[in-house]
């Protein structure tokens, strides 16, 4: 007659006996980590965590918060606020100073094509590239930064993070 190999249930229950089903609990109750108590009864630690769950045995929670997490009813959490450093890092980036904003119109006047453009100039796109209006600004940029005062304005944004974050 040929060796049948045990089935799942059989093996189960061959591996959760009484006296061990009894070991694990006091275990469970003597605060014993699942790696301490898999190494005492001589199972694998996802075999206490499985049995433990089966035998709806947990810690760190009540019964009456265990109801309220496995309903979904568990209080939203609170959004998280950006860390201290990292704003510290993007007001430096974007230099968020009490400097006056430069408001009013931006200068037409100066608008230029890419072969007329220089280190100095407004890169800020008009138009669509490849339509036969497209230029650029062309308006003074200062200590040679890529747009003029007032596309700057447009460009960079130093508080449009915290506008969102608040909204």
């Amino acid at each position: 007659m040929p060796a049948v190999s045990p089935t799942a249930s059989q093996t189960a229950s061959q591996t959760w006996t009484d006296e061990r089903i009894e070991l694990l609990k006091r275990h469970f109750e003597a605060g014993l980590s699942c790696r301490e108590i898999a190494a005492d009864i001589g199972v694998s630690r996802n075999a206490v965590i499985g049995k433990l769950s089966r035998l709806n045995l947990t810690r760190g929670r009540t019964a009456d918060e265990r109801k309220v997490h496995d309903r979904g009813l568990t209080p939203a959490r609170a959004p998280r606020a950006v860390p201290r450093l990292q704003y510290e890092m993007l007001a430096t980036i974007y230099g968020e100073t009490d400097a006056p904003v430069i408001t009013g119109p931006i200068d037409e006047a100066n608008r230029c094509s890419l072969l007329e453009l220089s280190e100095n100039r407004c890169r800020w796109p008009i138009s669509t590239p490849g339509e036969d209006d497209f230029c650029f600004c062309g308006n003074a940029a200062p200590d040679g930064q890529s747009y003029c005062a007032g596309h700057s304005r447009l460009a960079y944004r130093p508080n449009s993070r915290s506008r969102t974050m608040r909204g």
